[in-house]
């Protein structure tokens, strides 16, 4: 060693340094050796019984769905209802028909409803007989339809509007005398459809005043007897 070597230490590091990468290159081959990856391992099978769906860790945390209902935890035994008086049928005498009514609002809609699309039907085809019988046979189909389709349009809503004016104000005139009188019977019913019709022409004079309440009076007294021999 020189001089100068021994005043810098130059050689002396370069050997330690030299001597530490031997030492660790030796520790490494030594752990590699000691971490070296064995080949006894076996894989478990997988077994579909044991799998575990949402219920498994969701546990007690889902809601009981009867403790949704708005009337949850109420004793159903000391609840309180309302009873509406609107929802009770009509006691009247002799107020019973074909359907439940619960007065005279119930006979107008079901009375005026019925008669009107029970003229329209038969109106409308009254229009399509006549409609074909107005046309002549060897007609194009072209002119056929047209004249059925005038004739229906013409007859069937004439006769359903004028059908279910008459039953409004028979329906109002026959639930007025049977909240006075107390009862409904034939009588109010006969004297409802001769009001009702002498009303229905009372512009056209006299005469089709009696007509007409004279029609509609043997209507509504054959109903009347109908609804008590069937109902």
């Amino acid at each position: 060693m020189s001089l100068w070597g021994t005043l810098t230490g130059k050689k002396a590091s370069s050997t330690s340094s030299a001597a530490s990468s031997s030492s660790s290159s030796s520790s490494s081959s030594t752990i590699s050796q000691d971490t070296a990856p064995t080949t006894s391992f076996q894989p478990t099978p997988f077994d579909p019984t044991t799998a575990q769906d949402v219920s498994s860790f969701l546990g007690s945390s889902l809601p009981d769905p009867s403790q949704l209902h708005p009337l949850a935890g109420l004793n159903q035994q000391t609840l309180d209802y309302l009873s509406l008086d609107e929802s009770a049928l009509s006691d009247l005498p002799g107020s019973r028909s074909a359907l439940p009514s619960r007065g005279w609002s119930d006979d107008l809609q079901y009375g005026t409803g019925v008669t009107y699309l029970s003229a329209l039907t038969l109106g409308g085809g009254y229009g399509m007989i006549e409609g074909l019988r107005r046309t002549p046979v060897s007609a194009p189909p072209k002119i056929r339809l047209n004249s059925v389709l005038n004739s229906i349009t013409r007859r069937g809503p004439f006769l359903g509007n004028s059908a279910g004016i008459i039953a409004m104000v028979y329906n109002g005139i026959n639930s007025t005398i049977g909240y006075y009188r107390g009862k409904h019977d034939s009588a109010n019913s006969v004297v409802a459809g001769a009001l009702s019709g002498m009303l229905f022409k009372s512009t056209r004079g006299l005469r089709p005043m009696m007509i007409s309440g004279g029609l509609v009076a043997g209507a509504a007294g054959a109903w009347a007897v109908a609804r008590k021999t069937l109902f």
